[in-house]
């Protein structure tokens, strides 16, 4: 009986401090962070610093015969000064190539090959770059970094951004987003803190056949010390050939349509 009784008053207790006189509110949670605003805020960090430099261990998706990938390495190594400098040393399992542009000429150096190329460009890196990708037909690896023009590159066409939550790469605090837009969809890692540099970058290239994927992490960050003076200046070496860029393809031509001056359908 006495037991009986006791269950009773401590179920009762329990009863008492479970009910809705004592129950906690629940705290709103917190809107989840802009994934657009880290980037603005990583797209101003990069366009604050007048020179920089930093190192990528970039893998690269191959596709081959019945949709097969592959995947090649590569290492780069970037020197940016603003406004018209920029290098950029890049060498793995299928390349061994340079960039350099010293705010007047454009060159790009096959060491493999042992040729190179050069062209005249008056203006900024984003002058280079942009010719680079449009007239002479080739991308320089993560070149829209060191663009002042960053963040208008990243947000074309884009149609959906998701903040994933907090991520470690590489032992560093960071901001893992996702983006999609018609042709790709991209992820991208920006280290938290004063300084939201990238960190690791995934671009899958969704409208190619097996939809390859490229990756990149980005290590070694140097804003303090300036790169040489003739560090964005070509000088051939010994043994090397010059060879001009690849013309660029030669427009359709759409068959000349002649009035019918007569009126008769066609």
């Amino acid at each position: 009986m006495l037991l009986n009784t006791i269950k009773r008053a401590t179920l009762g207790c329990m009863a008492l401090l479970s009910g809705p006189g004592l129950a906690a509110t629940a705290p709103t949670p917190a809107p989840p962070p802009d994934p657009n605003q880290i980037v603005a805020q990583m797209c101003a960090y990069l366009k604050s610093l007048d020179h920089f430099s930093y190192r990528a261990e970039v893998t690269d998706d191959q596709v081959y015969t019945g949709g097969k990938k592959l995947q090649f390495g590569f290492t780069a190594e970037t020197f940016v000064q603003r406004p018209d400098k920029l290098r950029v040393n890049a060498a793995g399992d299928l390349l061994d190539k340079q960039f350099l542009f010293d705010g007047k000429t454009l060159a790009l150096f096959d060491a493999a090959e042992k040729v190179y190329a050069t062209a005249a460009v008056a203006g900024d890196i984003e002058t280079a770059l942009a010719k680079a990708d449009g007239e002479l037909r080739f991308r320089v690896p993560l070149g829209d970094l060191s663009s002042p023009k960053l963040c208008e590159h990243l947000g074309k066409d884009q149609g959906h951004a998701l903040y994933v939550g907090p991520s470690m790469v590489g032992g560093v605090p960071t901001a893992h987003l996702a983006f999609d837009r018609p042709d790709i969809q991209y992820q991208l890692w920006v280290a938290t803190g004063d300084q939201p540099r990238p960190v690791k970058v995934v671009i899958n290239q969704k409208t190619l056949p097996a939809a390859p994927q490229w990756t990149a992490t980005l290590s070694d960050w140097n804003t303090t010390q300036r790169p040489p003076p003739g560090a964005f200046v070509f000088s051939p070496p010994p043994g090397v050939q010059k060879i001009p860029f690849a013309p660029p393809p030669a427009p359709t031509k759409t068959p000349a349509v002649t009035p019918d001056v007569t009126g008769a359908k066609q």
